[in-house]
């Protein structure tokens, strides 16, 4: 019996291997370039540089840098899952507190 156990155990955890490992190299289900151009419409700026962050198994996170048409410097970060849902508006905005925090003038 123990013969007949012992193969399946190990098929088991190579099988939830495998998925835990296909969850882990997803991709996110908005692209860099995607957050890049609907950031540039929500600030009308000029695009500084852009990068993806991994956040956890199955989040991402963009970060845009723009250049503001009023000459301040914002950090917008666009928070997108690995899933193919779409993501909230709401995850696209960079809030804070003080409304001033994120922003350098040049």
């Amino acid at each position: 019996m123990k013969t007949i156990l012992r193969p399946l155990a190990w098929l088991l955890a190579l099988s939830t291997g495998t998925v835990a490992w296909a969850a882990q190299s997803a991709e996110p289900s908005m692209s860099l370039e995607q957050a890049v151009t609907q950031v540039q419409h929500e600030t009308g700026g000029k695009v500084l540089s852009a990068s993806t962050v991994r956040r956890g198994r199955s989040s991402f996170e963009h970060r845009v840098k723009v250049l503001t048409p009023t000459g301040h410097v914002r950090v917008v970060t666009v928070t997108t899952e690995a899933s193919k849902a779409p993501a909230s508006s709401d995850s696209t905005k960079n809030p804070s507190s003080d409304g001033g925090s994120n922003k350098e003038k040049h």
